[in-house]
């Protein structure tokens, strides 16, 4: 049985991850952690990129995807006799979307321990050059709207993003969450085509973008170096793309377009530099 210091550690260490989504606790310390805040004006639009860029971004990555795509190459591989396949192992999926990734963008990212004490698990760039206004990561998850439940979810549960007009989007890769968004993804699909991606709930996701939800929060020695965005998917979007987004609605009779949100760069970012967001802004 633990004893009382090591389980108080433990809650400690998850506090400091937390407290940066604790409205009420940013909210006393609104003088001293200034910069750990992203201020917007109320009658300005709050993005760094267009929509129109933000999509043309995702399809030329998609497409990219969907042209290299290791299941395709699998499946393939499948059909041939056991003593043929044997002699064409099917290449490492991880390494080839981190490949596609660097060739179609300019630059890859990766999850690892972040640096900053206590934070967890943090996003970094691992190769190649991020520019300023460039997409560089999405925010995974179901998406409810404001007067949908999502109590049980919510409990520990620090990966709950609010957009500005009260749609959430949760994050989280386990437990509750988890078989959330696998039920409603196998609810939503056309045919044989896959609307959503579930394999960011996997240590190696087919969409490398969809790692947003373990950015870590900036701090007053740490600037941010990201913002969120929100970006509704327009009905245009190529429905043999939706595959690679990692969003789902909790509802399947709700109208309108899907809500993502994505986080673009506010500076250039070079190799080896941690992503930093802000988990709170604030309307002047």
């Amino acid at each position: 049985m633990p004893s009382p210091g090591s389980v108080l550690r433990a809650l400690l260490t998850r506090w400091r991850s937390y407290k940066y989504r604790f409205v009420p606790w940013v909210a006393l310390n609104l003088a001293r952690n200034r910069r750990t805040l992203r201020y917007v004006t109320s009658g300005g639009r709050d993005k760094v990129a267009a929509d129109a860029e933000v999509c043309s971004s995702l399809v030329a990555f998609f497409k990219a995807l969907f042209t290299s795509d290791i299941s395709h190459q699998r499946e393939l591989l499948d059909l041939l006799p056991a003593s043929t396949r044997a002699m064409y192992p099917a290449p490492d999926a991880s390494e080839q979307v981190v490949d596609v990734m660097y060739k179609c963008l300019g630059f890859s990212i990766d999850r690892r321990p972040s640096s900053l004490d206590a934070a967890g698990t943090g996003v970094f760039v691992s190769k190649g050059l991020v520019p300023k206004g460039a997409l560089v990561s999405m925010y995974p998850g179901a998406v409810y709207q404001c007067h949908e439940p999502i109590f049980f979810q919510s409990i520990g549960n620090p990966f709950i993003f609010r957009c500005l007009d009260g749609i959430l989007i949760d994050g989280n890769d386990r437990g509750i969450s988890k078989s959330v968004y696998r039920s409603c993804s196998g609810r939503d699909r056309l045919g044989p085509l896959e609307m959503c991606d579930c394999t960011w709930l996997t240590s190696a996701p087919r969409n490398p973008l969809a790692v947003g939800q373990y950015v870590n929060n900036c701090s007053n020695e740490r600037a941010a170096n990201v913002c969120y965005q929100e970006f509704d998917v327009p009905p245009s979007f190529p429905v043999e793309l939706r595959q690679y987004i990692p969003n789902v609605r909790y509802s399947h009779d709700v109208d309108g377009p899907l809500r993502c949100v994505v986080l673009v760069a506010l500076r250039d970012i070079r190799c080896g530099e941690e992503l930093f967001s802000n988990y709170f802004t604030l309307v002047q």
